[in-house]
């Protein structure tokens, strides 16, 4: 009985141990929950984690830029130096790594290019404000700072312009506007490549060039050959065979069947008994009077090609080919949309035979063999189709998998070109005459915000210093030598992977387009100042279940 009140007395004691040492902040949150906060737990580890995929990717970055391999989670393998495809298939899981990642896809949506300037950048300005961090300055100024810079750097580079392509008509000049950006991909094809792109759009360049549309421009790639065997075509490839034994169909018209032809089946399921052999024989009478009646309708209607988005039955193709009508089964809806808009039909979705109006027409079709591999291909006339196609050959899936990147950047290009055809100086000559005058722009800018103006001018430099790396020069001889080069009025001024040196971009034809620079600085800008105003991190415990869907 003494001894009652003592045990009483520590039940609380007891209690509070089992509870854990969690307080403050953290003990509000739910178990498993993580929080960071400060400079060094929360405002450095950011900057760490940016610094350390711009690190990966740099040298990636330029005509020399080596390649990584990626295997990604369905153990597809990718050999590729653009950055794009490779952010695409990391799945990086920190969310501050994350954000450069959001602003370098934002780029890849709107430019086509500069991924890689994007993430380079942004991992050098991250750089540079942890380096202010380190002596003293406060994040707001830096933050200040870097978007009065980001600002001014915009402005300037509508002044840089060196190039402009007066008529994206012209074939030369559209090929040389989209150059540059096909040589950061693929450095020594780029004159070959930049061709096939230019005569592709032109193609298929609407009356208001404006308007033109990067999907009207298709890729079919064929392993086998060279890449100088690869070629341009008015219309489209389908990479299989056709369904019938007809394989060529010429100046006819074309039926779009987007049920495809096949028997109708019952909504519901019933037994048929049969007694004997003349009701079997009787039984799909019907059903062959039919197909046999709706291919006729397709005959007498003109039509010498059908295109099916659905199954093509036995017996409608055993009808098909004795009317001498060739047939195509189509599997992707979108590669059906689009040879509906080649051959100008409509889809139907009717058992019934095509309407006059609905039937669209071709000028030649027919099974070729490219590289061993039958293929059908669909040409129209005319100087102007809805769709061009480049059939690009190479020896391996792997290069043709990166030539077709290279592509996509150039027929993006071209598509801001005949938006807006200014060019400013590429082979880092832009960015140093950037850093030039936005650290002129800092010395004459009051209060602390300048140190953070003049590190963002020093940020610029990671682009010539990169493509000097990767070309296996000095970076910083080269870096000065063209700091050197500028202030005597040469503002052309950039780097020469060929003969490891300097050179004129301007008289080299090395450009970049004037949106895509202005773009990728100003992504750069809102990602790296947004993670400078991260000073708290709360991370929640991962769910169970099945994971979340990939962005």
């Amino acid at each position: 009985l003494p001894h009652a009140p003592r045990k009483h007395a520590r039940a609380p004691l007891i209690m509070a141990q089992q509870m854990g040492p969690a307080v403050g902040f953290q003990s509000m949150l739910k178990e498993g929950t993580r929080y960071l906060s400060g400079l060094d737990e929360a405002v450095l580890k950011n900057i760490e984690a940016c610094k350390e995929i711009a690190s990966k990717l740099r040298t990636s970055l330029g005509p020399n830029g080596m390649n990584k391999m990626v295997i990604n989670h369905l153990d597809k393998l990718f050999v590729t130096s653009d950055a794009a495809t490779i952010l695409n298939e990391l799945e990086v899981q920190h969310p501050a790594a994350k954000l450069v990642i959001m602003a370098a896809k934002a780029q890849q949506e709107e430019i086509g290019d500069g991924t890689n300037f994007v993430i380079a950048f942004a991992g050098e300005l991250l750089k540079k404000a942890e380096e202010l961090i380190h002596i003293g300055l406060h994040v707001s100024d830096i933050v200040e700072g870097y978007e009065k810079a980001g600002a001014k750097a915009q402005a300037i580079v509508e002044e840089l312009e060196t190039f402009k392509c007066e008529n994206v008509q012209d074939r030369e000049q559209l090929a040389l506007a989209v150059r540059s950006a096909i040589a950061s991909k693929q450095f020594g094809f780029e004159t070959q490549i930049s061709k096939l792109v230019a005569d592709a759009c032109l193609r298929v360049m609407p009356e208001k060039p404006s308007q033109f549309n990067v999907d009207n421009v298709r890729v079919s790639k064929i392993p086998g050959g060279s890449v100088h065997d690869s070629h341009v075509i008015n219309g489209s490839v389908v990479l299989r065979g056709c369904s019938g034994s007809i394989t060529s169909a010429k100046n006819c018209k074309v039926a779009v069947l987007g049920n495809g032809l096949d028997s109708e089946e019952p909504e519901t399921q019933g037994k048929v008994v049969m007694e004997n052999a003349s009701e079997l024989l009787s039984y799909t009478a019907s059903e062959e009077a039919h197909m046999e009646k709706l291919v006729g309708d397709l005959k007498s209607a003109g039509v010498g090609l059908v295109i099916s988005g659905a199954k093509l039955s036995d017996t409608a193709i055993h009808f098909l080919d004795r009317a001498d009508i060739m047939a195509i089964r189509i599997v992707s809806k979108f590669e059906m949309r689009r040879l509906t808009r080649l051959v100008g039909a409509v889809n139907v979705v009717r058992t019934v035979s095509p309407e006059p109006a609905e039937l669209g027409h071709i000028v030649e079709a027919g099974v070729q063999e490219i590289g061993g591999r039958d293929v059908i291909v669909l040409r129209q006339d005319g100087e102007k189709n809805p769709i061009s196609t480049i059939i690009l050959r190479a020896a391996t899936q792997n290069i043709l998998d990166d030539l077709e990147r290279a592509v996509n950047d150039g027929v993006n290009i071209a598509k801001w070109t005949m938006r807006d055809g200014r060019f400013v100086s590429g082979a880092g000559a832009s960015e140093i005459e950037l850093a030039r005058r936005v650290q002129a722009f800092g010395d004459a800018a009051p209060g602390l915000d300048q140190y953070a103006i003049k590190k963002f001018a020093e940020a610029f430099e990671i682009i010539p210093k990169t493509l000097a790396e990767n070309a296996g020069m000095n970076s910083a001889d080269l870096v000065s030598t063209l700091y050197s080069e500028h202030a005597g009025g040469n503002s052309d001024a950039g780097v020469d992977v060929e003969e490891l040196g300097t050179c004129d971009a301007r008289k080299a034809n090395i450009f970049d387009h004037l949106h895509a620079k202005s773009f990728a600085i100003k992504y750069a800008t809102h990602a790296v100042t947004t993670l400078l105003r991260v000073d708290q991190i709360i991370m929640a415990k991962v769910a169970g279940g099945p994971a979340p869907p990939r962005q």
